[in-house]
């Protein structure tokens, strides 16, 4: 008894003892010739001789390009299979390579059909030499490329059409970006403001916003706030804030109040599982009698204090502690600051965007002591002054400036005759 490969036996009693029998494969499958395994190949297979003459050519290719046998062998070249720009492109690179290195794999060539249409193929082409050495004959594989040319070409088109829609997006970002924010700053009677909006991104829209806008009797209102990530859904508070918070001021200016307006509509439109809530600061200035300067309330929702660069040279932050997040808590408090921004004196509001910045040391970030001391090497300045300097600095971060960062500075400006404050200090000065 003789056991086959599968587990069986040849006595036809059934198969070996714990083994299991293999399916039976029909013996026309295996008594392929290897003529016809060269004929009907899945791939077209051609020999030619060294000056390209055809020798021997595959029954797939002749499918192919629709010739017959005695049309090419002896009387044709391969390269006259091409058309002209890949006969050109055979002339000048892949002959003299296959030359050189007797291989040359997967080059990606178009084939003329008799009827004139064009068949993609990727050529592989070796060169077959006698004992000595000598070249003898060069030996073609084609591999059918139209599926991978269609598939390319989808390719193709679907990125190009990401790229059109991604400079849609950005227009349509950049476009709804500039309506959160004022395209300029309003003049301010006796004082001068200045500000700027750097965009850490062209595809997203940012939380960030600011304003200064005019209520009654000479009193001015203004406002820096930064909303919880990016995109449309930032968008939409970011819109909500700033027109909750001018609305508000108009109702009843006092700081505190208007945030805890803004704090009652964002927990109104805030779903279970998606709060709605931003860090903001809000301010209120006043002028003093005989022009002296303005008595300004700040009043802090979780947002980088304000700076005060003075006209004595000195800088400090303007703390609000204990003001929360708006829109976290149904019930959130505020708390308020006061100075009086005297002449030469610089107000300024920021978001944190410029503190978390990157810096040249991995895992460093700019922070607030940096930040306090650039702006004591600033003052005294005045309001432009501070932001061209502070602008130079954020473009000093490159990379590292990976958020939205806004800036907004109010100053009063000296009596005529007193200085006019430091010159902008390099960002690499801090």
């Amino acid at each position: 008894m003789t056991v086959c490969p599968g587990g069986g036996r040849t006595d036809g009693s059934g198969p070996a003892e714990g083994g299991d029998q293999d399916p039976p494969v029909s013996s026309a499958l295996l008594e392929d010739s290897a003529e016809d395994l060269y004929e009907n190949a899945p791939c077209g297979y051609l020999s030619t001789l060294m000056d390209g003459r055809i020798a021997k050519v595959n029954g797939t290719l002749l499918k192919w390009l629709g010739h017959r046998r005695e049309d090419l062998v002896g009387r044709r070249h391969f390269s006259d299979l091409l058309t002209i720009g890949g006969r050109l492109y055979h002339e000048t690179h892949f002959a003299p390579l296959l030359r050189m290195q007797g291989e040359v794999n997967g080059v990606a060539l178009e084939l003329r059909a008799a009827d004139g249409a064009r068949l993609p193929v990727l050529v592989t082409s070796t060169v077959k030499r006698d004992a000595d050495g000598e070249p003898l004959l060069i030996r073609t594989t084609l591999l059918d490329a139209r599926d991978r040319r269609d598939y390319e070409r989808e390719l193709l088109r679907a990125r190009q059409d990401a790229e059109r829609d991604r400079e849609r997006l950005q227009r349509l970002a950049t476009t709804l970006q500039r309506t959160l924010i004022p395209p300029v700053i309003e003049p301010v009677p006796g004082r001068e403001a200045a500000a700027h909006y750097h965009f850490a991104s062209t595809d997203q829209v940012g939380g960030d916003f600011y304003d200064l806008f005019p209520l009654t009797a000479g009193t001015w209102g203004f406002f820096m706030g930064d909303v919880r990530g990016k995109g449309a859904d930032a968008a939409v508070v970011t819109s909500l804030a700033r027109y909750t918070l001018r609305a508000a001021a108009v109702s009843d200016p006092a700081p505190v109040r208007v945030l805890a307006n803004l704090n009652t509509a964002l927990n109104h439109q805030a779903q279970d599982d998606e709060p709605l809530f931003c860090t903001v600061i809000f301010g209120m200035l006043t002028p003093e009698e005989n022009d002296a300067g303005f008595h300004v309330v700040l009043a802090g929702g979780g947002h980088p204090p304000a700076l005060l660069l003075r006209a004595d040279g000195s800088a400090d932050y303007l703390p609000t502690p204990g003001g929360q997040l708006v829109g976290v808590v149904a019930d959130a408090q505020f708390t308020t600051a006061t100075l009086d921004l005297r002449p030469g004196d610089t107000l300024l509001l920021y978001t944190d965007g410029l503190t978390e910045a990157r810096t040249g040391n991995p895992g460093e970030r700019y922070g607030d002591e940096a930040l306090l001391d650039f702006a004591r090497s600033l003052a005294p300045t005045s309001a432009s002054g501070a932001v061209r300097a502070l602008t130079a600095l954020l473009n000093s971060f490159g990379e590292g400036l990976d958020d939205d960062t806004a800036l907004l500075a109010i100053s009063v400006p000296r009596a005529k005759g007193e200085g006019s404050g430091r010159s902008a200090p390099s960002p690499d000065s801090t």
